[in-house]
């Protein structure tokens, strides 16, 4: 299927590894012209490079902190009026709310938050005025079913959640589709970060955590990046302008809700 959208300009974030980078090389394959960020020199640089010899297509790439202004900034400057924005953004770390003072919850509203929202006013009235655009919010499986290790990210990505649902339904009307996309367990170095701690605190291999969270998805297994990106691109396609303000969980059937 062409997803229709060869030249459009995209932007997305944190993309030197993990599910930025799956959705910046299935964008990169279906002829976007992408523009990926991260925070670390040679990571990127690699990444973008990688990601253009198998797309066969230039990659371009900035070194930056998306969540501050200066990144922010640097990363609009680099990719002027995107028609695609994948927002993106590493989570905050995992513990106990009682361990949380103000600092660390505003660094992860600053980050999982408010960073997403300041690119799409950004971004937004310039889709409007050309009349297409696509934009796509990583946030969380937590969003559906909190994980009570993860509160920092349960309350930042939920904020951002409940403000999208509203302003996706003002701009449909003009071509611009807004949607968020939300992981369960992915083989990223967050997830294997995670493990890494799990099994530290339980004096377990690091496998024996894996199994056992492989064993609660029903599919058997964790998510490859490659399958993140793949819906990414479907979303941003000229194929998904029906598709607005929706929660896209892709958790290998680990809810058990039906809605």
């Amino acid at each position: 299927m062409d997803l229709g959208i060869t030249g459009r300009r995209a932007l997305v974030c944190a993309a030197s590894k993990g599910l930025g980078r799956g959705c910046a090389e299935a964008l990169a394959r279906e002829g976007a012209d992408v523009t990926i960020l991260a925070r670390t020199a040679d990571e990127v640089a690699r990444a973008a490079s990688e990601i253009a010899a198998a797309a066969g297509r230039p990659v371009h790439h900035v070194v930056c902190d998306i969540t501050t202004p200066e990144g922010r900034a640097a990363a609009l400057a680099a990719c002027p009026d995107p028609d695609i924005l994948v927002t993106n953004a590493g989570g905050p770390p995992p513990g106990n709310f009682r361990a949380w003072d103000r600092e660390a919850w505003l660094r992860a509203i600053d980050a999982n938050m408010l960073t997403p929202i300041e690119l799409i006013k950004a971004t937004v009235d310039g889709m409007i005025a050309r009349g297409f655009g696509r934009i796509v919010n990583i946030t969380s499986g937590a969003v559906k079913a909190p994980i009570d290790v993860l509160g920092l990210s349960n309350g930042a990505r939920s904020g951002l959640t409940g403000f999208i649902a509203g302003l996706a339904r003002d701009v449909a009307r003009h071509g611009v589709t807004i949607n968020n996309l939300l992981p369960g367990a992915f083989d990223t170095a967050r997830l294997r970060g995670m493990v890494a701690l799990q099994a530290r605190t339980r004096g377990v291999g690091e496998e024996v955590v894996l199994a056992e969270i492989r064993a609660r998805v029903p599919v058997t297994r964790v998510g490859a990046p490659a399958e993140f990106g793949a819906m990414c691109a479907f979303l941003c396609s000229a194929h998904a302008g029906y598709v607005v303000g929706q929660n896209i969980l892709m958790d290998g059937g680990q809810y058990p809700g039906t809605f």
